[in-house]
């Protein structure tokens, strides 16, 4: 006759509970765990590595369409440009919207002979439309009444 009470569990019955649980546990911190992952989303141009340093200035629009391709839009007011457009955008939980991280937009400026004359990185810096190349802000005219619409669409943190 057993010593051990009827209504206490055997031994390896507690083990196959402790599994149990030990296994929930472990299932539901896995669950839980992926809402911590940020997922990354990138639309629009991507740059290739190195892009930009293989354009001088001086450089063909042929040459610009085969090094940078297709760009996002063009416009030809007072000569022609290229606009390379690419955003970055995050969502921490599956859930939830995506939230605008970065926003670029790429700037290729033709002289009348078709050839580059300028090239700009623009972004927001400290809330404003900033090119990246030659460190300054545009601070009017044609070139930011372009820009400004593309940068207002979104907000950044």
């Amino acid at each position: 006759m057993s010593s051990r009470h009827p209504s206490l569990p055997s031994s390896a019955s507690r083990r196959g509970i402790a599994g149990r649980m030990l296994a929930a546990t472990l299932l539901f911190g896995v669950g839980l765990s992926g809402c911590v992952f940020t997922e990354s989303y990138q639309r629009g141009y991507v740059m290739p590595e190195g892009a930009l340093q293989q354009i001088p200035i001086g450089a063909t629009q042929e040459q610009v369409l085969i090094v940078l391709g297709t760009p996002s839009t063009v416009a030809t007011v007072n000569g022609e440009a290229f606009y390379y457009i690419s955003q970055r955008a995050e969502r921490e939980v599956a859930f939830l919207p995506q939230e605008v991280k970065d926003q670029r937009v790429i700037a290729v400026y033709f002289d009348k002979n078709r050839r580059v004359r300028r090239i700009a990185d623009y972004g927001i810096r400290d809330g404003k439309i900033f090119d990246f190349i030659s460190n300054t802000t545009p601070t009017g005219g044609e070139e930011l009444s372009f820009l400004t619409p593309i940068f207002s669409l979104f907000k950044f943190k």
